[in-house]
């Protein structure tokens, strides 16, 4: 799993762009030296496979890149393709009246988090004071299955719905990374966010142990969603054909006004509940 999801993460960068597309894949894999010799072998060829089969859905290869020793094992890469000009969008074309559309939910860090909670006998406790065991295992597969899932349906759409710029969401949560969309915008305009999904069950779980400020939009994500600007008539068109192609949500989540190159999360902004 973690091969995988660190695949669909690097691929993200270019999906941003409208980009479906990569030429070639080049992974960075750090191995951990504090295993033992046969631990080491089955983790590490266990996230070589993660990653090629994400690859191969995403029609592209590993063609190369670099083997560190590390105290723990990690692992990304680097995603390029040669597209012409007309083939990818530069996130800055944002006008007053457009919409903001996230093709994944929010919630990966907390749910990241509780299954380590899980392993901890007083932790563990005061986490089933709130959920059931159940519950928390359903939000950690859908957690999984979210940053696994690849964007490149999302990206292959942006050019056909006319999209005027995106990003990934990812460590600088929903907020950080609107912002700098908003900042990158040739208008003066600012994002006003009302909607914020979030898989099932995790809100519940917010500053239990730690204060993720999920709903103030500075929780770090993995592998998160993009987050897309589109005419309000193409959007809802958008979210039909992803779901139709992902079997998963996509909602909009804010509008485009006059401003000044800022992102906001209003202040009655709902949280929706994400149950795939």
């Amino acid at each position: 799993m973690q091969g995988r999801i660190a695949c669909a993460n690097v691929l993200s960068d270019l999906y941003a762009m409208g980009v479906s597309h990569c030429d070639t894949l080049l992974m960075i894999l750090a191995i951990c030296q504090d295993m033992k010799e046969e631990e080491r072998q089955v983790v590490t060829n266990q996230i070589i496979q993660g990653m090629n089969d994400t690859c191969d859905e995403a029609k592209t290869k590993i063609t190369g890149g670099q083997t560190v020793i590390n105290p723990y094992p990690i692992t990304g890469g680097i995603a390029s393709t040669v597209v012409d000009h007309d083939e990818f969008i530069t996130p800055k074309h944002a006008r007053p009246g457009d919409v903001l559309v996230l093709t994944k939910p929010l919630g990966t860090a907390i749910a990241a988090s509780v299954n380590v909670w899980m392993k901890d006998d007083e932790r563990r406790q005061k986490v089933l004071e709130i959920l059931s065991e159940e519950e928390v295992e359903y939000g950690y597969a859908l957690a999984n299955d979210s940053m696994s899932r690849l964007n490149r349906h999302a990206a292959s759409l942006m050019l056909k719905y006319n999209s005027r710029g995106a990003t990934d969401v990812t460590g600088f949560g929903l907020l950080g990374h609107a912002q700098n969309l908003a900042s990158a915008q040739e208008r003066s305009v600012n994002f006003n966010i009302h909607s914020i999904p979030i898989i099932k069950n995790l809100l519940k779980l917010e500053g239990l142990f730690n204060k993720f400020n999920i709903l103030q939009g500075r929780s770090a994500e993995t592998s998160g969603g993009l987050l897309t600007i589109l005419p309000k008539d193409r959007a809802e068109d958008y979210i039909a054909e992803i779901e139709s192609l992902d079997d998963r949500p996509a909602w909009i989540i804010g509008e485009v006004t006059e401003g000044d190159n800022n992102a906001i999360i209003l202040e009655d902004a709902t949280a929706i509940e994400a149950d795939a």
